[in-house]
């Protein structure tokens, strides 16, 4: 056998040798992607439920403040009102805007996180 002929053929016995690894290396990693798989989806499964349950609160969190400035908005509008200020109306159009904001930021929170 020549020179050439041996380098070539050391040549395709590494670079088989270097396959049959890769190879070996992928059917190993298989099972190890399987067991994963399981253990991320139950993660992102918890995550997803973590998420909603802090939004499920933050949506009602903010619902209950939103009652709380109506009540505290409807008190300083009819003591203005009692008292004849000038500027009833503004202070109603204020506070109402305030309350439905929050209303409103609740419900779209939960209407967007669906629960």
């Amino acid at each position: 056998m020549k020179k050439h002929q041996r380098g070539r053929c050391l040549q395709a016995i590494v670079q088989n040798h270097v396959a049959k690894k890769l190879l070996l290396l992928a059917l190993m990693a298989i099972p190890l992607c399987t067991f994963a798989g399981g253990g991320i989806a139950a993660g992102l499964d918890g995550a997803a439920g973590e998420v909603k349950g802090i939004f499920s609160n933050t949506s009602n969190l903010i619902l209950a403040i939103g009652g709380i400035v109506g009540l505290i908005g409807g008190i300083r509008v009819y003591i203005k009102w009692n008292n004849g200020d000038q500027d009833v109306q503004k202070e109603l159009i204020g506070w109402a805007g305030a309350c439905i904001f929050l209303l409103m930021s609740g419900v779209v929170i939960k209407t967007f996180f669906d629960m």
